[in-house]
């Protein structure tokens, strides 16, 4: 496969107008992850909400937010914009399929002992109607449908501003001693 210019060295032109520009911040992974490791699931985000542990370099990354924990459910918020476009001028299903797969897994989280990891298995994403930037905040929950020993079951939805169903998912997380 031969890459045009455009793909295989940044260019500009001067049709396309300015270039606009977004930085991303975040702090050691790998302290959050090691503090979080000594509380239990729910603990873990609950600390996080409380800002005692720093957030996911991912949720800087898209504009994401934790905003509520229950024992088997989560609330995320996130506000999209232009720099998570796909080539046709919407928001890409990346990012939704990647806060679907968030709030699943953190509500599989909340059930979980000090120790306990969990990773994604599978997801499956049924996007419902297309989202632009500009059009307000998506708000995106999940919640535990089985939890196992093994294997935890979660689902997901995102609503729009206006409350419209944006994407639902279905989702199977392994669950595993963070110890190895």
């Amino acid at each position: 496969m031969r890459l045009s210019a455009h793909y295989s060295r940044r260019v500009s032109n001067p049709q396309w107008g300015p270039p606009s520009t977004k930085t991303v911040s975040w702090f050691d992974p790998a302290a959050a992850a090691r503090a979080g490791a000594a509380l239990s699931g729910r603990d873990h985000l609950q600390a996080m909400l409380d800002g005692h542990i720093a957030p996911p370099p991912i949720s800087g990354l898209l504009n994401f937010t934790l905003v509520a924990i229950g024992d088997g459910d989560v609330r995320f918020r996130c506000t999209p914009d232009e720099s998570m476009y796909n080539p046709i001028g919407l928001v890409h299903g990346g990012l939704v399929c990647t806060l679907l797969d968030s709030v699943a897994g953190c509500a599989v989280q909340t059930t979980l002992a000090a120790g306990i990891g969990y990773t994604s298995l599978e997801i499956k994403v049924n996007y419902l109607r297309p989202v632009r930037a500009g059009e307000g905040e998506l708000e995106a929950v999940g919640r535990v449908t089985r939890h196992g020993r093994r294997v935890s079951f979660a689902e997901g939805e995102v609503r729009d501003a206006r409350d419209r169903l944006v994407a639902t998912a279905s989702s199977t997380c392994l669950v595993f001693d963070l110890s190895g």
